[in-house]
């Protein structure tokens, strides 16, 4: 008999959105399901881990799925559901569907959607990222209907491929972005340079003391081939992503760029 592939899923929306629901939909199907995700929303703590603090967890039943509720980060969120809740490395981790596009240089390190997947794949894991575009104003309205049939589609295309022939050679993690009006074609892309020219908000609270909202406005476009290019345009975009960081540079020239300074 066949055993059936373990796939955990988690999140940064935290347990309630309907993000996690609609991924647990799609992945129930090809497999056994674990939902090891945080109690709250956690966006943009990147891949921030707790090690100064305990971190609790809690066996719930969420939107018709027993799922667990972890006292801190997604990456918290992944180590824990590998190491304590299935006691072994899951053959997909799925990270998503987050509410809001996680694309540029920028959300690789500062999507916590994307930073759960990256550390399931550093745990040794087959990963995925994937997130549908909605507007600004609505990025946190977990629970506000949503028409997740495109992202739904992909994430399972994907999935299914992966759990068949493993992940292709180089590649440690999919970061999959659905716009919200989405054509059939899927491009596979590498990331822009930036999503939001970075803007700072200066306010007063009552007793007249400065405090501070760190905001962006979002980037139009970019060159053709990114991640930003192909969602702007209608198309789900799918970038692989390596876990490797290293430049891809020469170490020679570098080597003749530092021994110029000398002397």
């Amino acid at each position: 008999m066949n055993r059936k592939p373990k796939i955990l899923i988690t999140n940064d929306d935290g347990l309630y959105s309907a993000g996690l629901k609609a991924s647990y939909e799609v992945l129930k199907e090809l497999g056994e399901v674990f939902v090891v995700a945080p109690a709250v929303q956690k966006s943009g703590v990147g891949r921030s881990i707790s090690i100064m603090e305990p971190i609790r967890v809690s066996k719930v039943h969420v939107n018709g799925m027993t799922s667990y509720a972890v006292d801190g980060t997604p990456t918290d969120a992944v180590i824990i559901g590998i190491h304590e809740i299935i006691g072994e490395l899951p053959d997909l981790v799925v990270s998503g569907i987050n509410m809001g596009e996680n694309i540029s240089t920028e959300a690789v390190t500062t999507s916590g959607t994307v930073g759960a997947a990256l550390e399931a794949a550093t745990q040794g894991s087959a990963a995925i990222a994937i997130s549908l575009e909605v507007p600004d104003t609505d990025k946190f309205e977990l629970f506000k209907p949503r028409d997740f049939t495109a992202a739904k589609s992909v994430l399972r295309k994907v999935a299914e491929r992966i759990l068949s022939d493993g992940m292709p050679e180089g590649v440690d993690v999919f970061n999959i972005n659905v716009p919200s009006q989405p054509s059939a074609e899927i491009e596979f892309t590498r990331l822009a340079r930036r999503l939001y020219v970075t803007r700072i908000e200066e306010r007063l609270d009552p007793r007249g003391r400065k405090y501070y909202w760190i905001d962006g406005i979002e980037i139009e476009d970019a060159e053709e081939g990114t991640d930003l290019h192909a969602l702007r345009n209608g198309r789900t975009s799918i970038t692989p992503l390596t876990l490797d960081s290293t430049a891809r540079i020469d170490f020679n020239r570098l080597r003749r760029w530092f021994d110029a300074g000398e002397g």
